[in-house]
């Protein structure tokens, strides 16, 4: 690695400083932690695409109602566990809005992000039915959800479903949930970090079998809206964010303000549970919690338990961008169009340096440009990719932290800026000058 414009030395001497045994193999913030390191010692900036952090300006929508509120003196008062009224009722306009979904605000709950709403629903699915203890995660997924059932102590099952599209979706399914022990099902959409987009037929495979064996289907929609093939912006007009609440009444959705409000310094999302599945009575959840129903053991016993509720200003903030997004002045969609560019830009100059893409196809349609996508490099596994990109400044994450079977790497489009990408292409061209000529 003569050729890099970092120096080898430094790199592995902030390596041994935080005791990473393989940098090929580090979690995300290990590789923050590290390349923070290095850019301090060295000056120098890494093309940062490790962590799915937002890089546009938050939404002045979000930022100006939030100021009022603190303003009027909120810091000082609790929030309802629960979430503020405005944001509820706003919640639930904008899931029929842009979901077409009918869901009550009652069942519309802030969180600490979508986060802490998972959290809390993976507690919750995992103690409700007797026997049924087990997540099922449709990978390749958001490692730290992983993170989660560990920290729970709660057991998980997973599968990677890139040879499982269409039809044969539902066949890999049952052969988990026929074992009786599945209390939930959990998948980003679209997906981080390969962005493909689950079909109609898929959703309402998941639908059905979700019906079938009675498990909760937990969707993450992170990146609301952000297939860019079709417009989701306009409220109330089809086409409709796809989703798997047409199908089933087993559904708990997450919806950020992370990403498509670029507001994830705040940490408020949102949980969004089905009518059905909120009042229901699940006689092993209550001897667990001492609750009463789904929802009401949900807010009261465990978000309450975790933080007795969210950020009170950062309702308000969220209340708004909501608000204005349903009344159709505040078009969220065509403010983070940027991320699918740069993402354009970006697969460009990795293919013209050796480099593929790992998941390329939709089906049969080719992947979407957006927040993440998905490389590889002749004769490399995704670990040694991710060691060896470090020394040329670029720095990503294995699509094994992901749950993914393929070898590669996560490449995340949001911090890079337009600027890098001259930088971008000269360590590549290095990269691919210097490992083309040792195979």
């Amino acid at each position: 690695m003569k050729n890099s414009p970092f120096e080898k030395e430094i790199i592995d001497q902030k390596i041994k400083e935080l005791r990473i045994a393989d940098p090929g193999k580090a979690s995300i913030r290990e590789i923050v932690a590290l390349v923070n390191l290095v850019e301090e010692e060295t000056g120098e900036k890494y093309v940062r695409m490790e962590m799915g952090v937002p890089g546009l300006p938050p939404s002045k929508v979000g930022v100006e109602a939030e100021i009022e509120a603190l303003q009027r003196g909120v810091a000082a008062i609790y929030p309802m566990v629960d979430g503020i009224k405005p944001l509820k009722e706003e919640a639930s306009r904008f899931v029929k809005n842009f979901l077409n979904i009918e869901v009550s605000p009652k069942g519309c709950i802030p969180t600490v992000g979508s986060m802490q709403g998972t959290y809390a629903a993976f507690m919750a699915a995992a103690n409700a039915v007797e026997g049924k203890d087990t997540t099922l995660f449709i990978d390749p997924g958001f490692p730290v959800q992983k993170q989660q059932m560990m920290v729970l102590g709660q057991k998980y099952e997973t599968f990677d479903v890139f040879n499982f599209r269409g039809e044969k979706l539902r066949s890999k399914l049952e052969e988990f949930l026929s074992k009786g022990n599945i209390c939930s099902i959990v998948y980003s959409n679209p997906n981080n970090p390969t962005w493909i987009c689950f079909t109609e037929e898929e959703l309402n495979i998941i639908g059905d079998l979700a019906n079938k064996y009675d498990v909760i289907v937990m969707e993450d929609l992170a990146y609301f809206g952000m297939d860019f093939r079709q417009d989701f912006s306009k409220p109330g007009q089809p086409p409709y964010q796809p989703t798997v609440a047409k199908y089933t009444g087993n559904y708990m959705l997450f919806i950020s303000s992370s990403k498509i409000f670029s507001y994830a310094g705040q940490r408020c999302g949102l949980m969004v549970i089905s009518d059905s599945l909120f009042k229901r009575d699940y006689p092993a959840l209550q001897k667990r919690f001492g609750g009463t129903d789904f929802g009401s053991t949900i807010t009261l016993r465990l978000l309450y338990a975790l933080s007795s509720g969210t950020s009170h200003s950062a309702q308000w903030a969220l209340a708004a961008m909501l608000k204005a997004a349903n009344e159709g002045r505040f078009n969220f969609v065509e403010e983070v169009k940027e991320y699918g560019e740069k993402a354009k830009v970006m697969k460009k100059l990795f293919i013209e340096n050796g480099f593929d893409i790992v998941y390329k196809k939709d089906i049969d349609l080719p992947v979407a440009d957006g927040f993440y996508f998905t490389i590889s490099y002749p004769g490399m596994t995704g670990n040694q990719l991710v060691a060896n990109l470090l020394y040329y400044g670029i720095s990503a994450i294995a699509l094994d932290n992901t749950g993914s079977n393929e070898q590669g790497i996560r490449a995340c489009v949001s911090f890079v800026k337009r600027n890098q990408f001259p930088d971008l292409e000269h360590r590549l061209k290095l990269f691919n000058i210097h490992f083309s000529e040792k195979n």
